[in-house]
């Protein structure tokens, strides 16, 4: 999920009825328009969403011209003689925890704020996604990259965690074969460059031990990247990104396999590329499908005991770089319940996805899953163990805490009407959009 951010199928829709209005408001004059609520243009769209279960109406078929596969022979990568970066297995200590909060420059300054409302708790892993639409974004240039590697060497013991497309036009809904094509051309090394040139920006940038979470949520259908066309020729892709990226100099990467939870399209071990090129087995896990508890969402076939035994068979850290509410609303139950099962099961991080409908620091909605996961984080530094519980009983109910309060909306430019579009429109644009009341006067 997460970047352009999907389970909003209806997003076509919605960004057309907004593209109506601002064509008919810049008709009016050259000066006339709608502007962020905040007086700057818009940031590049959030992250993909988790994928939602496959009710909603297909994408239109666009027709794409067919790519001939180059018959240039491209010759094979030889493992590069570095050492493979070790990943220590969290102990004793408060694991690494974070929040998804915006890609560009709004994701780092939101990430003081958040930590201030969890009374100034550490917030030492910062998540960003990098935009799927071209391979010039894949390659990392990307303006807000360097805000997130300012951010993560302000403090020694921050991480990044970067999410990485393994194609272009990976929301696109390209089809099955055309996916099977590609993955086969990426098997081959054809699109080797465009992961060097990004291992390349990243060691530029001084985070050269950046965890990517490459091709993420392979076991579903939303992506360009997904592993269900071809299974073999995405493993042999992910182990030719893999060893590229290894053999940049001065490169620290941890690579983390996430699916999503659950089987999906296709059983996530059948993508498993294997654990020479894969540090970390990570984990995108919503509240969902409706009408699913936690005890399910546990025992499941290739669900959260699954992960974590498939994770500790492989000898690896489990991470959960996704997760929130979704399909069962303000679900405080599942919030207490999330947060014990991390504290039980250490994960290397976790950094849950904050905006509506799965967040709970700047989406009103979830009051009282708010509220859980303030009081259980409130304060939290790494210089000490949390209390081992016993992970809480249905009937569990922690104490009472204030209800948080949302994030102030950012105050409307003067002369300026505030257009209300609806929470998915406004995520998709980054803000609310207004309109100049005095457009009419205003000069260029």
């Amino acid at each position: 999920m997460a970047a352009q951010h999907r389970r909003v199928r209806a997003r076509g829709t919605a960004v057309g009825v907004v593209a109506a209005f601002v064509s008919a408001a810049l008709a009016a004059g050259p000066a006339a328009g709608a502007v962020r609520a905040d007086d700057s243009a818009p940031a590049v769209p959030s992250p993909p969403r988790p994928t939602a279960a496959p009710t909603a109406p297909a994408a239109p078929s666009v027709p794409t011209p067919s790519v001939p596969t180059p018959s240039v022979t491209v010759p094979s990568i030889k493992p590069p003689s570095v050492t493979v970066p070790s990943v220590p297995v969290p102990g004793r200590g408060v694991p690494a925890f974070g929040a998804f909060l915006a890609s560009d420059g709004r994701g780092v300054a939101r990430m003081e704020q958040l930590s201030r409302w969890l009374g100034d708790a550490e917030l030492r892993v910062g998540h960003t996604y990098l935009p799927g639409n071209h391979w010039s974004d894949i390659e990392g240039d990307i303006g807000f990259l360097e805000s997130w590697a300012q951010w993560r060497n302000a403090r020694k013991d921050r991480m990044l965690v970067l999410n990485v497309p393994m194609q272009e036009r990976n929301e696109a809904g390209v089809s099955d074969d055309e996916v099977r094509r590609l993955l086969r051309r990426g098997a081959s090394g054809e699109f080797d460059h465009h992961f060097r040139a990004l291992a390349e920006r990243l060691v530029e940038l001084k985070v050269p031990d950046t965890v990517l979470v490459l091709g993420w949520e392979m076991n579903g259908v939303t992506y360009t990247h997904r592993c269900g066309p071809d299974p073999e020729s995405w493993k042999k892709y992910w182990n030719r990104i893999v060893t590229t990226m290894r053999a940049v100099p001065g490169q620290k990467f941890r690579f983390d396999f996430t699916p999503s939870r659950g089987r999906d399209a296709v059983p996530w071990t059948e993508c498993y590329p294997g654990d020479d090129t894969v540090d970390i087995i990570g984990m995108d896990s919503y509240d969902q499908p409706a009408g699913r508890s936690f005890d399910e969402q546990v025992s499941e076939p290739y669900g959260l005991q699954a992960h974590v035994d498939f994770a500790r068979a492989h000898g690896k850290p489990i991470s959960y770089p996704e997760w929130g509410l979704f399909r069962n609303g303000d679900n405080p139950e599942y919030m207490r319940r999330m947060l014990a099962w991390m504290d039980k099961h250490r994960p290397l991080y976790n950094t849950v996805t904050d905006y509506c409908p799965h967040g709970v620091w700047q989406c009103g909605a979830n009051p009282e899953s708010s509220r859980v996961y303030r009081s259980v984080l409130s304060g939290r530094t790494h210089d000490a163990d949390p209390q081992t519980t016993p992970e809480p009983t249905p009937e569990a109910t922690p104490d009472a805490t204030p209800v948080p309060a949302t994030p102030a909306e950012p105050t409307p430019p003067q002369n300026c009407s505030p257009l209300d579009l609806g929470p998915v429109v406004e995520h998709w644009l980054g803000g609310r959009l207004c309109l100049r009341i005095d457009w009419w006067s205003r000069t260029r």
